[in-house]
């Protein structure tokens, strides 16, 4: 957004070169090249070119027509035809803007390490409150233990975040026992604090983070002081900060991408040198923590990918850079932005595979041959035969995530449920009743396990019966309802002995198979297609009532297309025949199990519905503040903490967004009608436009893609685009008040009015805390609704919930 407004091409006549001119109210300003007198660092920013100063401010009013032309992106003053050619981004044998700045002035660094030790004793204090299990750290905690166990288990995240956790608990002592059942569960005497503190220290880094990035992007310290007091002072940053959670591991990695992306920009007058190498490979590095903790990492992917688009597409018009120089440019990025954080996201994996390498709840979830290959499966160091034969014993286990083995047992259908005949369900666990075996659809009578009959191989294309082993009745459907999905056809289980009808014939069929092909036990993914009804074999998903046991339906969907729900793979396999191989023979590559766990993990998102009785939200809620998350504690007698921003930081954040579009929009077609703006508002214009719209665009890619997300969504989602509505928030308002006091004579109020406006706003937050910080450190005693609570009078929406 505001990147895309870098540089407007100017045919006016350049201004001869002339002193600076004076800039009040920036806050931080480093020595001039050339000069030993401070000078706005606003004029170094890389970004958006085109508003930069020009050399000397036309005396009184500008010619009518506009601005006189802007000194090109090299420093070199544009010529008078349509078509310039940019110089050297600096004067020869000058020193580098951006290598003087490399040092912040002493007050800028003084503001630095007071709100860093500011926002690490906020995350730090009554850190070991409360004592017992909170919110999600039922979850994330016990996947640390996963990994300090070996055990393997599923998350619909990828890895980085939980293996981070673990390392964190395993070096700080933590044994990995504790079970974290439910919230609520006291840890007694085990050490949990080691995980907690590092999510505190990784939350607890946002806010340097913030006001570095707020600083690069507006020059100003108060603006960036600003923005670090709205997150130091927010309830809610506070309370996601201090568990053992993976938001904070997620926002540090995404708050370092948006640094090091800025920092890196700041450098691109030296190119190629050792600190824009630095922050360019930061900005990959940081790009692979996020999305290796959360898939929503993928918004500051798209965040720094389209400034990376913009930054080729201006260097191809510079036509002092060489097609080869351009060429280095993009191998530079590709390197760093691409290779780079793909090499370690993968390696995140190699390292989750290699370190859970046992049995544990996360088996059912994957595919039978990946199950093969963790110790203590089943499956894990067995032989069996490997393609397979009429005659054979198997187990069918469905591809749909937690889709269960085929099953079936004695039990019939209750009346009114289509036809009263054997059940068909899909079953979680190993199970005798899982057992069927393979007969061709024309033979009743022949022994296809004597010994002195041929071995036939069942192939690709053949039709088959399935005879239940237990109970000897048929696969079998017909054009009867299905008992849950009424628009599917109900699977039973009929015949006597294996005798039964033409509706017990299937079609067996590989996926991307030709037919003829044998079919390997594991590796194969077969669909079962009903031969009277053309109908498939699959499991829905829904669970039955008791009278099925609370197994999952099985039905024959008529709607013939390719879903993980309609196919199945043979697991066990049980035929004396045959020669047996040892499932090492059949081991997935690493790559086949990368995929298939990123197959697992999206279908596991987009299938993620609410709990019983648990608290969602919409993406509308958010901003407002609407409700907030119960983290510990319901009634007066528990120690409650509750979710929720600082509502005057909310608010304020709410407000600030509308008005920064109304002086954008404002901004924006003042300069395309050529109003004449002096040298300090075309200044203010450069900060809201570029800097104030790189913020902009990351707060809109952090927040309106879950409007169109179909899982279940909470309030915690909302705090990725919230950091990027604070620091928008900063730059702002200390735009708007520098506006307003350039118009106030003498100078010296308008720097009361600038100075007194910052400060006001930041009392406020922080008074606005002392009223809320209950919420994030604990509240014990009567609700807000009783006039004796302490929290009494604060509870300002109905919605709330403390």
């Amino acid at each position: 957004m505001g990147t895309w407004l870098r540089r407007l091409p100017s045919a006016h006549t350049p201004l001869p070169p002339a002193p600076l001119p004076n800039r009040r109210y920036l806050g931080c300003s480093t020595a001039h090249p050339g000069s030993g007198r401070g000078a706005p660092t606003g004029l170094r920013l890389p970004a958006c070119p085109a508003l930069r100063l020009p050399a000397r401010p036309a005396p009184g009013l500008l010619p009518r027509g506009g601005a006189p032309s802007m000194p090109a992106a090299g420093g070199d003053r544009a010529g008078p035809g349509p078509l310039r050619q940019r110089g050297s981004r600096r004067p020869q044998g000058a020193p580098a803007a951006s290598a003087l700045s490399a040092r912040p002035p002493a007050g800028c660094r003084a503001a630095l390490g007071l709100v860093t030790l500011l926002s690490f004793a906020s995350r730090f204090h009554r850190l070991p409150e409360p004592p017992h299990v909170c919110w999600d750290e039922t979850h994330f905690g016990k996947m640390g233990s996963y990994y300090i166990n070996r055990t393997f288990f599923f998350d619909v995240h990828p890895p980085l975040g939980k293996m981070l956790i673990g390392l964190a608990g395993y070096l700080s002592g933590y044994d990995g026992t504790f079970p974290f059942q439910k919230p609520g569960d006291r840890y007694e005497q085990h050490n949990y604090m080691g995980m907690r503190g590092f999510c505190a220290f990784l939350g607890s880094c946002l806010v340097p983070f913030a006001y570095l990035t707020v600083l690069e992007l507006s020059k100003s310290m108060p603006a960036a002081l600003l923005t670090a007091f709205i997150l130091i002072f927010d309830t809610g940053c506070i309370t996601l900060s201090q568990y053992i959670l993976l938001d904070p591991i997620l926002m540090f990695f995404l708050m370092g991408a948006v640094l090091s992306m800025v920092k890196c920009n700041s450098c691109s007058d030296r190119p190629f040198s050792a600190s824009w190498w630095l922050w360019l490979s930061l900005t990959g590095v940081n790009l692979a923590g996020a999305m290796g903790v959360k898939f929503v990492g993928l918004f500051v992917v798209l965040l720094v990918g389209l400034n990376t688009i913009y930054d080729l597409w201006d260097l191809l018009g510079n036509l002092n850079v060489s097609l080869v120089m351009f060429g280095k440019h993009l191998l530079a990025r590709v390197f760093c932005l691409i290779l780079l954080p793909l090499t370690l996201y993968v390696a995140m994996f190699a390292v989750h595979f290699e370190v859970l390498n046992k049995s544990g709840p996360g088996d059912g979830f994957f595919s039978s041959a990946f199950q093969s290959q963790l110790i203590g499966n089943n499956l894990h160091n067995v032989s069996i035969p490997e393609h397979l034969a009429y005659g054979s014993v198997v187990t069918m286990k469905n591809l749909r995530m937690a889709g269960g083995y085929l099953h079936s047992h004695w039990h019939l259908y209750p009346e009114g449920v289509g036809a009263r005949q054997q059940q068909v369900t899909a079953y979680l666990h190993k199970d005798l009743n899982n057992l069927w075996i393979i007969k061709k659809h024309d033979s009743d009578t022949a022994d296809l396990l004597d010994s002195s009959s041929p071995v036939e191989f069942v192939r690709h294309g053949d039709i088959i019966r399935l005879e239940h082993k237990e109970t000897s009745r048929n696969l079998h459907s017909h054009q009867h309802e299905a008992p849950l999905t009424r628009k599917h056809f109900q699977v039973t289980g009929y015949g006597i002995n294996g005798t039964g009808d033409s509706n017990d014939f299937w079609r067996i069929e590989v996926v991307g198979r030709r037919a003829g092909k044998l079919i390997k036990v594991l590796r194969s993914k077969i669909r079962l297609t009903h031969v009277a009804t053309g109908c498939i074999l699959g499991s829905s998903g829904k669970t039955l009532p008791k009278w099925g046991w609370e197994q999952v339906e099985v039905t024959c969907t008529p709607y013939v297309k390719e879903t993980p729900n309609s196919l199945w793979n043979f697991e066990d396999h049980i035929n004396p025949k045959l020669p047996n191989i040892s499932l090492d023979v059949l081991k997935p590559s690493f790559v086949e199990i990368l995929l298939e766990s990123h197959m697992v993990m999206i279908r596991g998102n987009s299938g993620l519905k609410p709990k019983d009785n648990e608290v969602t939200s919409k993406p509308w809620h958010w901003p407002i503040n609407y409700q907030g998350l119960r983290f510990s504690g319901v009634n007066e007698t528990d120690y409650r903490v509750y979710l929720l921003g600082n509502p005057v930081v909310w608010w304020l954040n709410l407000f600030t967004i509308g008005l920064y579009l109304l002086i954008a929009i404002s901004t924006a077609v003042a300069l395309k009608r050529g109003v004449q703006l002096t040298s300090e508002h075309k200044e203010l214009s450069r900060v809201v436009l570029c800097g104030g719209g790189q913020v902009a665009l990351g707060w809109l890619l952090h927040y309106l893609p879950f409007f169109m997300m179909g899982r279940v969504l909470y309030f915690h989602h909302y705090f990725p685009a919230m950091l990027f509505s604070s620091m928008l928030t900063g730059i702002t308002w200390d735009t708007l008040l520098k506006f307003f006091s350039q118009f106030l004579s003498p100078a010296a109020t308008g720097r009361r009015v600038y100075g007194g406006g910052i400060l006001a706003l930041i009392l406020l937050i922080m008074y606005s805390f002392y009223l809320f910080h209950p919420l994030s450190y604990g509240m014990i005693g009567p609700m807000a609704s009783d006039p004796s609570s302490p929290m009494a009078g604060l509870r300002w929406m109905d919605s709330w919930e403390f």
